[in-house]
């Protein structure tokens, strides 16, 4: 079962009055980055390709059609006994961009990573509102201890 938007909430960091919706929390735009050098994922381990930030003008990124890696503004933590997904939000998909993202298992804490794939010129601010994320309670055994555990928490 997928649990309310004031349930998600109250297992973020600080977030705007506009976030919360009915069913989940719309998560920010923190950052754009550009993957600059070859990664791998292998049998025994995996290497994030090296990154550039995209500079914003007059406050926005302005992006061309392409792959970008987006970094969410906000600090996540998923409860024990549940998962988290993430959607992107309508407004992204009808101005031709796609947001990608990952499973987010039980336990995992940090501010979270997607892929935004772009098919036509968009400008996005910091701060916009990008994606939604929901809970759902998840009958599992243990709570995620990977590398990606505090992710870009500073």
């Amino acid at each position: 079962m997928f649990r309310s938007g004031q349930f998600v909430a109250d297992h973020l960091g600080t977030i705007r009055d506009d976030q919360p919706q009915p069913n989940g929390v719309d998560l920010t735009l923190d950052s754009v980055f550009e993957q600059i050098s070859t990664g791998s994922i292998e049998r025994d381990g995996k290497t994030v390709g090296e990154r550039r930030e995209v500079e914003t003008t007059d406050g926005q990124y302005h992006l061309s059609p392409g792959g970008y890696i987006v970094q969410y503004g906000e600090v996540i933590r998923i409860p024990e006994d549940h998962i988290g997904f993430l959607y992107p939000r309508s407004s992204l998909l009808r101005n031709s961009c796609m947001l990608n993202t990952a499973v987010w298992d039980a336990g995992y804490e940090g501010r979270g990573e997607g892929l935004l794939q772009v098919h036509h010129d968009i400008r996005l601010e910091p701060g916009a509102r990008i994606a939604q994320l929901v809970f759902a309670e998840a009958a599992h055994d243990g709570q995620y201890d990977g590398s990606y555990q505090g992710e870009n928490v500073e």
